[in-house]
């Protein structure tokens, strides 16, 4: 039985509404797309334009210019091992391959730097000139550095050269992974969308009070209520 229908029948019509609501949210009605698929784009616009790290990176690894290192690499595959060969051969390393495994020897600096300029490309979404460069998919060619400098950095660490791996990994890290997660995602300032941001904020706030108010009214009408 209702206790009190008054309270019920708010809760229910809020609930009703809620879902109404819900059904809008979920239709690609935003630009092609449902509002969540909007507001992750969205977000990861803003995100992008406060991640471009490479200029910071490029300072760190100028430091370096001029520093020889030489590591062993084992990159598990072949193919992989043939192309990413052709990644330090770029930086004027010089490379011996031998089935899985590199042994690359070159100038840190200019390694880094070579790596750098394939990331500024997927971060400006100029990836025909990375695979252009390499003659093979550009995401692959990110991830083979991704790859390469992980052994990398545990090599250099196991020859004590500490300085040199932890350039190497933020290299990896704010460069190599920031600009591979974020491609083909176009930059956008916040400040030119403000309005929407604001509004899905306040509008995340009042819709989880909404859902919960109306649930609460339902559970009131019925005659149920929270006791200490």
């Amino acid at each position: 039985m209702i206790a009190h229908k008054k309270e019920f029948f708010g809760g229910f019509f809020m609930l009703a509404m809620f879902v109404v609501v819900l059904i809008i949210v979920f239709s690609p009605i935003f630009e092609g797309r449902n509002g969540l698929e909007y507001l992750d784009s969205l977000y990861n616009s803003i995100s992008k334009n406060s991640a471009y790290y490479i200029p910071d990176v490029k300072k760190e690894a100028d430091e370096f210019v001029g520093s020889s290192v030489s590591v062993t690499l084992d990159m598990g595959d072949k193919e992989r091992a043939r192309q990413t060969a052709s990644l330090f051969m770029k930086a004027g390393a010089m490379v011996n391959t031998s089935g899985t495994e590199l042994k690359v020897t070159g100038d840190l600096g200019k390694i880094l730097e070579n790596c750098l300029s394939d990331a500024d490309y997927m971060y400006h979404n100029e990836g025909e000139k990375l695979s252009g460069k390499y003659g093979y998919d550009e995401r692959r060619v990110l991830l083979n550095w991704w790859i390469a400098f992980k052994r990398m950095e545990k090599g250099l660490n196991n020859q004590k050269k500490f300085k040199e791996a932890k350039v190497i990994s933020m290299t990896q890290q704010k460069a190599v992974e920031a600009c591979y997660n974020y491609y083909k995602i176009e930059p956008q300032k916040i400040g030119d969308k403000i309005g929407i941001v604001i509004f899905s904020l306040v509008f995340y706030v009042i819709y989880t009070l909404w859902y919960g108010f109306s649930i609460m009214f339902m559970f009131e009408g019925w005659g149920m209520k929270l006791e200490h």
